[in-house]
């Protein structure tokens, strides 16, 4: 960005880059902030301070990347008055974090209730910062989730998107701020759709992996699982979990529009991959969504064994990095 002001091809650096914030005055997102980031590489995205500072529609390219509920954007307000109605309220996005202490179908664990996908969602982010240097646009922010008597987790997030490049990576330094351990999950449901998606796409994943259905239907698409279908009116969603071994990275690519996405994260914190299909008319999506857990909720999770724990004042941090290409 300097080199270019320094030899005289720009006299702003703004030219190169957007960073502003933005509400919405307008429909049920009245009142809705938003972190509008778009980059001289052609990625542009919303970030969403008022709901756990998670990524909306993204284009690269002037293409649509994301994928939107039919639902789409709705004000903070609705959300967190409303936190069982996930599919009334469920925007899709680019990314949608679940948790932070269930994720998964709604639950009941113990005497706590625990909505479909958690509170996360719900969380308004607090200490927000922008920045540009040479290389990075960087937003930050802190959220909590807390109950008197009870938990405290904390979230530091931290968004870095290249000036000239076209990916995102999110970091997340997740905190326990009580003297006693804390069951937690995550899950980062990265959504895509189309036109990135479409029957001509293909997901590409590493060759050394377990997959695992979710359920009888889901079985029933094994060796399919990497492949797409024109929207079929009615179709069942399909889920799969991908085990990974030593590899942690998937890629969406149509060849057709000639782009791809590529996803990679912290393996070691966010071992398996939950993979969403949803071929159905006017939802149709494909979520990948790395994940610390099998997605059952908390009080399944739990009897199954593979709840995760923080310890006392313990920190843990996640990365995910999505990167668009044109081939």
């Amino acid at each position: 960005m300097q080199t270019a002001q320094r030899q005289g091809y720009i006299g702003n650096p703004a030219q190169l880059f957007t960073l502003r914030r933005i509400t919405v005055d307008e429909g049920r997102a009245r009142g809705t902030q938003m972190i509008e980031v778009c980059t001289a590489g052609g990625l542009a995205l919303d970030i969403l301070p008022d709901t756990g500072l998670d990524i909306g529609q993204c284009r690269y390219k002037g293409a649509v990347m994301s994928w939107m509920s039919k639902n789409g954007y709705d004000s903070p307000a609705v959300i967190s008055a409303h936190e069982t109605e996930f599919l009334h309220t469920f925007p899709g996005g680019l990314l949608y974090t679940c948790g932070l202490r269930s994720a998964g179908p709604a639950n009941r664990d113990g005497d706590e209730w625990h909505p479909l996908h958690g509170r996360y969602h719900s969380l308004q982010a607090q200490h927000i910062s922008t920045d540009v240097d040479d290389e990075f646009i960087t937003v930050r922010g802190t959220l909590r989730e807390t109950a008197l008597f009870g938990h405290a987790l904390e979230v530091k997030r931290t968004i870095r998107i290249p000036v000239q490049g076209t990916s995102i990576t999110v970091e997340d330094k997740v905190t326990n701020q009580t003297p006693q351990p804390e069951e937690y999950m995550q899950i980062y449901h990265c959504n895509f759709g189309y036109p990135l998606l479409s029957e001509q796409a293909r997901l590409v994943l590493p060759d050394e992996r377990e997959t695992i259905p979710r359920t009888e239907f889901a079985k029933t698409g094994l060796g399919r699982e990497c492949s797409f279908d024109k929207p079929i009116p009615g179709e069942e969603e399909r889920v799969f979990f991908q085990k990974m071994h030593r590899e942690f990275w998937a890629r969406l690519e149509n060849p057709a529009l000639g782009i791809s996405a590529t996803m990679t994260w912290s393996g070691d914190t966010l071992p398996i991959l939950s993979q969403w299909r949803s071929m159905a008319h006017g939802d149709y999506v494909l979520g990948l969504e790395p994940a610390n857990c099998y997605i059952m909720g908390r009080s399944a999770e739990r009897d199954n064994g593979t709840l995760p724990v923080l310890g006392a004042f313990e920190s843990v941090t996640n990365t995910v990095t999505i990167t668009f290409k044109e081939d």
